[in-house]
């Protein structure tokens, strides 16, 4: 059964794979799984309907036949542990990569989105500048650290896995709030990460969406 995914119709991140759906688009590439998209408007995203797949009316959410998911996390674990090629047949190897995983997105990327959210909705705070300079700091100590953890490796511990999928996509949100700037060796992660042809097929797909937005 071809699992179906949801995504925005409308993204706003403007076809810069940034929206959360791009990981699961990357993880379904990257194992030779195709899938369906099924588009929903902002206000479809509030509706019962969807509520009832994802309860707090975001995206990506995933079903495949009487099994339904929410949070991107949770569907590259499942996707990865459903498939080869997303996480290591070495027990420890893949304990780890599993390890990768929630530091990405528990880790890394909260104090990013911290930063982004407040660069992009309290600039009219009195506040603003005095904590944006602290969520900078903030940001940056963490990407030293992970810097520093890579080191001259291509990936963060062997192969590439599934937890090198889910960092790039949050050193993506990084790089678009200029975050990386100083971190040569997180940019030519990155680089990596999305030199891939699946990640590439995962884009394309992505940005369609917004290209046919624009024609319509």
């Amino acid at each position: 059964m071809i699992p179906i995914i949801t995504a925005f119709e409308s993204s706003p991140d403007r076809g810069r794979g940034l929206a959360r759906d791009m990981r699961v688009r990357w993880a379904l590439e990257e194992v030779g799984q195709p899938y369906d998209v099924r588009l929903l408007s902002f206000a479809a995203m509030k509706e019962p309907a969807h509520l009832a797949l994802h309860p707090f009316g975001q995206i990506p959410t995933y079903e495949e036949g009487d099994l339904a998911l929410f949070e991107s996390g949770a569907i590259v674990l499942h996707i990865a542990e459903r498939h080869g090629g997303l996480l290591p047949d070495d027990a420890n190897a893949r304990a780890r990569a599993i390890g990768w995983m929630f530091a990405a997105l528990n880790t890394v990327e909260p104090p990013i989105v911290e930063y982004v959210m407040t660069k992009l909705f309290e600039c009219d705070k009195p506040w603003h500048a005095e904590r944006l300079l602290v969520l900078d700091e903030r940001a940056r100590k963490t990407l030293g650290q992970l810097s520093h953890r890579l080191g001259d490796a291509d990936w963060l511990d062997g192969t590439f896995s599934a937890g090198d999928l889910l960092m790039a996509t949050v050193l993506l949100r990084a790089k678009a709030a200029g975050l990386l700037e100083g971190f040569p060796i997180l940019s030519a992660y990155l680089a990596r990460g999305e030199a891939r042809p699946a990640y590439k097929r995962a884009f394309a797909a992505q940005l369609e969406v917004f290209t046919a937005q624009l024609s319509s």
